[in-house]
């Protein structure tokens, strides 16, 4: 958007200016109001708007701490275009530090919404409406979910060019081709004619220094490859492409034990865990199916049969 008047929840922003804005999502049982803080700072220079977007899931620290880091750095601050920032998106989350919403639905599978509809639906309805149109490129930041860590990683459509420059720019150490997800925000941003890159780091409710730092990184560099700061894109590695992956799942119920590193590359035959029983009777090895990248672990101590424990690349 490249016009002299920028105007958002009905404030209008001047060129070289900012203001932190709030969404008014819904009434408490209480009777008071629940807002959603949204930080917009604009360049002195036209150029496009970008959302920064944390918080999705409200057990999601890494992607709430990326956002503040951006804002704390004053990266939010663009010599040209619009930088919004929502660090917490799904404030109801946050607050109880839960994934969901209130009426248990995941917010990121009821867009566009309804104003009719689930609180969860009234919720995606609002951004729909009254943020989503204003935005240009949207990075969205998430986490792994229940106990599955996420080595960092971009996801985006690989056949959307716009989609795949941004994804390539951001820098994150594997860049994952992912399908839009029905009524999820990727998918609903996408039918609007948006490009939406997806970045996945680190596990529920724990802080990461190196996830964060990556996705501050990342979005740095996405606003340079925008133009809307100065400067080179600075990636200290290529991103490894993943255009396919697959969950390898328990073969047994019992104790669950990694024997890799998460991020890490390991060969067909390679011993990557075990499952044994707690008393010792039997103890199941896990072996890699075939040469592949390792870029999410399940963390959990104990584990069910045919729960996810590697995600791994399929082929390259």
């Amino acid at each position: 958007m490249s016009s002299d008047k920028f105007v958002l929840l009905g404030t209008e922003i001047k060129k070289g200016k900012g203001a932190i804005l709030e969404l008014d999502v819904a009434k408490l049982h209480t009777r008071n109001s629940l807002k959603v803080p949204v930080i917009v700072e604009r360049g002195k220079k036209d150029g496009p708007v970008l959302l920064l977007l944390g918080g999705v899931h409200g057990d999601e620290s890494n992607g709430v701490a990326i956002v503040r880091d951006i804002i704390r750095k004053k990266y939010h601050k663009p010599k040209r275009g619009t930088v919004i920032c929502i660090p917490v998106f799904n404030v109801f989350g946050y607050l109880n530090l839960k994934r969901a919403f209130p009426d248990g639905r995941d917010l990121n599978r009821v867009f566009p919404g309804s104003s009719r509809g689930s609180l969860a639906g009234q919720f995606a309805h609002k951004f729909t409406k009254e943020i989503a149109p204003y935005v240009d490129y949207v990075v969205d930041f998430h986490t792994g979910g229940a106990d599955r860590s996420n080595f960092p990683n971009i996801r985006c459509n690989f056949d959307e060019e716009q989609e795949y420059g941004m994804a390539k720019a951001f820098g994150a150490p594997y860049m994952m081709h992912s399908k839009y997800i029905s009524h999820s925000i990727r998918e609903t941003i996408h039918k609007m004619g948006k490009p939406i890159i997806l970045f996945e780091g680190g596990k529920s409710l724990h802080l990461d220094k190196s996830v964060i730092n990556c996705g501050v990184n990342g979005a740095l560099n996405v606003m340079k490859h925008l133009n809307m700061h100065d400067g080179e894109v600075e990636n200290s590695h290529e991103s490894i492409l993943i255009k396919k992956s697959k969950w390898l799942r328990a073969p047994y119920s019992g104790l669950f034990e990694s024997m890799v590193e998460n991020g890490q590359h390991v060969t067909k035959k390679t011993l990557i865990g075990r499952v044994s029983d707690p008393y010792g009777e039997f103890e199941k090895k896990i072996y890699a199916p075939f040469d592949c990248y390792i870029f999410g672990l399940n963390t959990a101590p104990n584990v069910y049969k045919g729960d996810a424990l590697f995600h791994v690349s399929v082929d390259r």
